[in-house]
């Protein structure tokens, strides 16, 4: 189960978001993960009988069942068991550009590569300003 300010998230409440910036914390050891999630992906068909152009259909991920992209941690989750992880929604996301400039914020605030109770073992990102317009204008306004 996923928490989004201390209240469980739903199918319900996704909304127009597309994803979200996530913190899982291991609660043997306080040790945590920071990365992010789509909530949505696209999926091609095939065109309609006599028609050329293919479609699209949106469907939700698997969101509900995902532990992060990390092999340890999801390697704990099988050894420990889910309840011994809690899942944390910090951010959630109307845009991939957002989440990942949010995703990458997170984690160079809390120095996940330096610090030892982060299993994060590497950062990848490559954002361009204008992907994060929508987050100028926000920034701008505090």
């Amino acid at each position: 189960m996923w928490y989004y300010n201390e209240k469980e998230f739903t199918s319900e409440m996704i909304n127009d978001y597309i994803g979200f910036v996530y913190v899982i914390t291991d609660l043997s050891n306080n040790k945590k993960y920071v990365g992010k999630k789509t909530l949505t992906s696209k999926r091609k068909l095939p065109p309609l009988k006599g028609k050329k152009r293919r479609r699209t259909k949106i469907v939700e991920s698997d969101w509900q069942k995902y532990y992060g992209s990390s092999e340890e941690v999801n390697q704990l989750v099988e050894t420990l068991g889910q309840d011994n992880f809690k899942r944390e929604i910090l951010h959630l996301c109307k845009s991939k550009s957002e989440m990942s400039y949010l995703e990458l914020k997170e984690q160079m605030e809390r120095e996940v590569l330096l610090n030892d109770e982060y299993y994060n073992g590497i950062i990848q990102v490559k954002i361009h300003r204008s992907h994060v317009k929508s987050l100028k204008k926000s920034v701008d306004k505090n």
